[in-house]
């Protein structure tokens, strides 16, 4: 079955639509019907043949490509969801309400409007829909989000200078340990592996399988260790270069520290 991949924002999941005879070009806006109603998308897959079983359920219809009037109005739908959250969050403060606004989207026919918020806690929120109703003449959702997806919501900069993986890129968030940070011989300390969500960072994944290859051969700290200058203890280990640190004492007057790449060394049993 001939499909496109198409995302409603930059860093989305890719949702599948049938395209059948038509060609779409990546980056290309199209109409397409969701289960909130009509939304405006960019095409990120062009054209591309799956198997039919790959689907759960029957994939609907591209309805037409964009026009440019109609990439006005979801620009106009943009501005006017920037406005609606500022009346959203006045409401909320008005019902005494412990959440912040932090996003507002409508669909392209106008037909619903989302409203994302975070809170510490569960809010009973019934009032302020009923309020938001009477006000814009929409369906209104209100969808509590945790502090990851504000942190892509938002777009932060990270520690390293650049816009956060979550925002640029990554479209899901894939589950951490601090196992991570111990396997890569990182500091513990919660402020140098903790994003600006207070959750540990997404790029502790990055390499996680490389070093756990790394550390299947490479010799453990203390391990005794026979290299071309002699017996030694392995002092420190360096998982990136692959390579140990090895002490070795000459003789009584005599020691060295040395660095060995793995294939250089032997294990002592």
């Amino acid at each position: 079955m001939n499909v496109i991949g198409v995302r409603f924002k930059r860093t989305g999941k890719i949702y599948y639509f049938k395209s059948e005879d038509n060609i779409f070009n990546y980056k290309d806006k199209v109409l397409v019907e969701t289960e909130n109603g009509i939304e405006l998308g960019e095409v990120a897959l062009a054209n591309v043949d799956i198997a039919k079983e790959k689907f759960d359920k029957e994939l609907k219809e591209i309805i037409r490509p964009a026009s440019q009037e109609d990439i006005k109005t979801h620009v106009i739908n943009k501005l006017d969801a920037k406005k609606a959250q500022e009346i959203c969050q006045k409401k909320a403060d008005s019902y005494n309400l412990k959440m912040k606004i932090v996003d507002c989207n409508y669909t392209f026919d106008r037909s619903k409007l989302t409203f994302y918020f975070t809170s510490a806690k569960r809010v009973d929120f019934r009032e302020l829909v009923k309020d938001l109703a009477s006000t814009f003449k929409s369906r209104i959702e209100l969808r509590q989000i945790g502090v990851r997806d504000h942190a892509k919501l938002v777009k932060h900069f990270g520690a390293c200078g650049q816009e956060c993986c979550c925002s640029r890129y990554l479209t899901d968030f894939e589950p951490l340990s601090i196992k991570c940070a111990k396997d890569q011989n990182i500091s513990l300390d919660p402020s140098k592996i903790s994003g600006v969500c207070g959750r540990l960072m997404c790029c502790l994944a990055y390499e996680e399988d490389n070093y756990l290859q790394v550390k299947k051969t490479i010799p453990k700290y203390g391990q005794s260790v026979v290299t071309e200058d002699g017996e030694g203890v392995v002092i420190a280990n360096n998982m990136v270069r692959e390579c140990c640190k090895v002490r070795i004492h000459k003789n009584d007057d005599e020691t060295i520290e040395k660095h060995y790449k793995v294939c250089e060394l032997q294990e002592l049993d």
